[in-house]
């Protein structure tokens, strides 16, 4: 694949949008990143990406991505340390099954397991919250065994996609775990930076990572994400939901829409 200056600066642009976007709401930005790859650079008569190297490169972005966000994070008072290890150890481990085991999946097994992935995530997110940020800093509790169920599975998907599942995961830890919003975002930062770690390992290993576009993505987010995590500090929390829900919204319908 040859990569032109017009190429280059598509991918930066999806890059630090992406990440800015990511950075702001806690996710790791491959649930904007993954369609942006696969449908803008054709639109704009550029070579595609198949979803075996998009999902590649969105693995290795990602990682540096959620990096940047849980150091903008990491004086609030906001990162669950007890959270943070039980679930991060066991997306760790999903998301390496995931990323690993997906070399032998098609392009459109890939799309599907993250087009349901967006749909759940999409329908929690529109679910109403209430008195979750009423709940102290130092007074959230949550069930850790459930918690650690969930990460696994959403960490295999994850692997799958080369996500970090923050787009799944943070409708479960508010909804279903009850956590704080500003716990959730920040927690999920590096909650993810472990999935993007089993994720980015099984796509190395396997062969799927196209390293000249993956170090342009990185860069970019690097700029971009911290911004954002600073930038969603001073967002309302429901803004923030509603901006959250309305991207995994939008993401679902153009990923199904293709299917049918």
């Amino acid at each position: 694949m040859e990569y032109s200056l017009m190429f280059i600066l598509v991918l930066f642009l999806i890059g630090f949008g992406g990440s800015f976007l990511s950075g702001m709401v806690g996710i790791g930005g491959s649930i904007v990143k993954y369609p942006m790859l696969l449908y803008i650079p054709p639109l704009l008569g550029l070579s595609a990406f198949t979803a075996h190297e998009v999902s590649g490169i969105s693995a290795v972005q990602v990682l540096f991505a959620t990096i940047g966000g849980v150091w903008a994070y990491r004086k609030g008072g906001y990162l669950n340390k007890t959270l943070i290890i039980y679930m991060g150890i066991s997306i760790l481990l999903g998301s390496f099954i995931g990323g690993y085991g997906s070399q032998f999946m098609t392009d459109g097994g890939i799309n599907f397991v993250y087009g349901v992935m967006a749909t759940i995530a999409a329908v929690m997110m529109f679910v109403p919250k209430k008195g979750i940020d009423d709940t102290p800093l130092d007074q959230v509790t949550f069930n850790k065994w459930l918690a650690a169920f969930f990460a696994f599975v959403t960490g295999i998907g994850a692997g799958i996609v080369g996500a970090a599942g923050a787009f799944l995961l943070v409708p479960i830890m508010l909804l279903v775990l009850k956590i704080p919003t500003r716990v959730t975002i920040a927690s999920s930062l590096a909650i993810t930076f472990l999935s993007a770690v089993g994720s980015t390992a099984g796509k190395i290993m396997t062969g799927q990572v196209l390293l000249i576009p993956a170090v342009i993505m990185i860069i970019a987010s690097l700029i971009a994400s911290p911004l954002g995590a600073n930038a969603g500090k001073r967002v309302n929390t429901r803004v923030l939901q509603g901006i959250l829900a309305v991207l995994i919204l939008a993401t679902a319908v153009k990923i199904w829409s293709d299917f049918f």
